[in-house]
């Protein structure tokens, strides 16, 4: 069995495994057993590891007794370190309509800020254990997607011009088949996770959407303001298209979006940077923004000019005058990457419009 075939991670995964009569060996990560205590007590549980499972006392003293390793979940802990789904809007948002200080989102934040700094070995060893359950999930989720990177501002609000355009890029480059990946915040983040989200719409819907949301134009002041116009567009075309958010605690200020159809976030930020551009093979999009993007473009550059992941990805920076005068990154970019592989790989555009067909000529 390779690493995924041995994860159980549903309670129907639970079901069809002890079927077959052994969990064996078998990495069970975050499912409710308490209704399943038979089935454990009739299983051959030996070698396997039990990740954060409630389980009754009679079910959790056999299984080790077995031989198996049983990691309890942690009691008052707004978080679950072993989850081994990556989280839905739905999920970090719960609890929306009391303020967005009620949602799990905002309550995983106030307890990340008071244990950031107490020295607690036991506070960063789940923050590292969640994380790495981030890791796998959202491995295991784009395992057979091509996935583009899609860097931007947060600062870029609804209702703007370079919020549409961002928009724009996220359906046609979902239209297109590949699987767009932001890092999950506001701005120009929201706006490629809002463009994935509608591709399946007709293109009036997104219209009508940037209209809907530029009554909230930005997170601030009010996150929950925010948050309920995102949602009011999901109710208004549910069932909206696949993308992913990777954000980050860290900058736990800055609100996920509610667009991305699945999140990965984490508590470690420089994780989060480098995993979210590791896993954008098919390319990376960088829009105008400020020194967050400016630091995502030579993260970008430093695999591509060693080679160290292979072939180097497609990089395009989006917005000629932005990033040649006022944030001039492309003429270091372009200087590094002269005479190397990735010379062939890197763009600049002038409009969003550009971006599906020069990503097209890289591939």
């Amino acid at each position: 069995m390779v690493n995924a075939d041995i994860e159980i991670e549903t309670l129907a995964e639970f079901d069809q495994v002890v079927a077959r009569g052994s969990l064996s060996g078998y990495r069970i990560q975050s499912v409710n057993l308490l209704e399943r205590t038979f089935a454990l007590l009739a299983a051959d549980t030996s070698a396997a590891v039990f990740l954060g499972c409630a389980m009754e006392p009679d079910a959790s003293a056999k299984v080790r007794a077995d031989g198996a390793l049983v990691f309890p979940p942690v009691p008052d802990l707004p978080f679950n370190p072993y989850r081994g789904l990556l989280y839905t809007p739905e999920e970090l948002f719960d609890g929306l309509p009391g303020g967005y200080e009620a949602t799990p989102d905002a309550g995983a934040y106030a307890w990340f800020r008071e244990t950031a700094t107490d020295g607690d070995v036991f506070s960063s060893m789940l923050r590292s254990v969640h994380d790495d359950a981030i890791s796998d999930a959202l491995d295991e989720h784009l395992a057979a997607a091509r996935v583009v990177g899609v860097m931007g501002g947060h600062a870029m609000s609804r209702g703007s011009a370079d919020y549409r355009g961002a928009a724009e890029l996220g359906r046609a480059l979902t239209r297109s088949g590949l699987t767009v990946a932001t890092g999950g915040g506001p701005g120009a983040m929201e706006a490629a996770n809002l463009g994935a989200y509608l591709a399946p719409a007709p293109d009036e819907a997104l219209e009508e959407a940037l209209e809907l949301l530029a009554k909230a134009p930005s997170f601030e002041p009010s996150v929950s303001d925010w948050a309920r116009a995102a949602f009011a567009v999901r109710d208004r075309w549910p069932g909206g298209g696949d993308s992913v958010g990777i954000p980050t605690w860290f900058y736990g200020h800055e609100p996920p979006n509610a667009f991305a159809a699945h999140i990965a976030k984490y508590f470690a930020n420089a994780t989060r940077e480098d995993g979210l551009l590791a896993r954008s093979t098919a390319g990376v999009v960088f829009l105008p923004g400020a020194a967050g993007t400016v630091q995502e473009i030579f993260d970008a550059s430093t695999p591509n000019y060693y080679g160290s992941r292979g072939e180097p990805a497609p990089m395009v920076l989006v917005g000629r005058t932005h990033w040649t005068e006022h944030l001039p990154a492309w003429p270091l970019l372009r200087a590094l990457a002269r005479g190397r592989a990735m010379e062939s790989r890197i763009a600049l555009v002038d409009s969003v419009d550009e971006v599906p067909g020069v990503l097209a000529s890289m591939r």
